[in-house]
């Protein structure tokens, strides 16, 4: 059994095959797939798929760093507001982008920081994205850091020291997806000194495709491609790579169920 634990399949890139994409998953043996929200114009159509997937799909509630702007009060307020009246297995899509953006960093600083916050108090994981950010974003999570955080570096293309970083402040996980795959990544060096035992596996879909579909739509159908490819760098079998990782997103998303409802015809 896999699990996707990052995959925004409500995005329209998969309005024409949503239903055959989730089962084409089920069939590759990824049965929990994980979504993230990203903005408050996310939420009616992520809401919508984990109604449809009740017991594979599973929502994140935050807002994106690069939803981020000079005002985000109200959209702050809606995100509490959700997050305290419903059920979600964790406090993601968070974090810090510098990519795009970095006239607005002291607000995501503090827009994040904020999320972590709630995280902690209302017992869930964060899911942090990080890009060109990794001093703004490891800075805010160490000060933050005490016995009721935990979560993922999602989309981790860091260093072995970023890597060992992460890992040193306890449950903090590694998120691995299609990037290991890319030849001149550097990504797949990286794990063959950190090892499989703080990762978890994602697509981000419909972002990052492994090989041999880079360039096209990412779909979580394609998770045990990149584990194939983990488990080739890291020496490891992939029966090993799927009991890790799978094992590993249970214990840090735990109000995901871990029962494999999904039988295959």
């Amino acid at each position: 059994m896999y699990i996707d634990t990052h995959a925004h399949l409500y995005h329209d890139k998969f309005e024409e095959d949503r239903s055959a994409m989730v089962q084409r998953a089920l069939d590759a043996g990824v049965t929990k797939l994980l979504l993230p929200n990203v903005d408050l114009e996310s939420v009616e159509a992520m809401h919508g798929l984990c109604e449809a997937y009740p017991e594979v799909c599973y929502p994140m509630m935050g807002l994106h760093p690069c939803s981020v702007g000079a005002v985000n009060e109200e959209a702050m307020e809606e995100v509490e507001r959700l997050l305290r009246s419903r059920a979600y297995c964790a406090v993601g899509e968070i974090g810090i982008d510098l990519y795009w953006e970095k006239a607005w960093l002291g607000q995501q600083q503090e827009v994040f920081r904020q999320q972590v916050r709630w995280a902690k108090e209302l017992d869930l994981p964060i899911v942090i994205h990080c890009r060109e950010s990794f001093a703004e974003t490891i800075a805010i999570v160490e000060e933050e850091n005490d016995d009721r955080l935990r979560g993922v570096f999602h989309c981790f293309t860091g260093s072995v020291e970023e890597a060992a970083r992460i890992i040193a402040l306890g449950d903090l996980y590694l998120g691995i997806g299609g990037v290991v795959t890319y030849p001149k990544g550097g990504l797949a060096e990286t794990m063959a000194k950190v090892g499989i035992e703080h990762c978890v596996l994602e697509t981000d879909a419909p972002y990052l495709a492994p090989v041999p579909f880079r360039g096209k739509r990412n779909e979580s159908a394609y998770i045990p491609h990149i584990a194939a490819k983990l488990a080739e760098v890291t020496g490891r079998s992939v029966e090993d790579v799927a009991s890790t990782t799978t094992s590993n997103a249970l214990r840090l998303f735990d109000r995901v169920p871990s029962a494999n409802t999904y039988i295959p015809a």
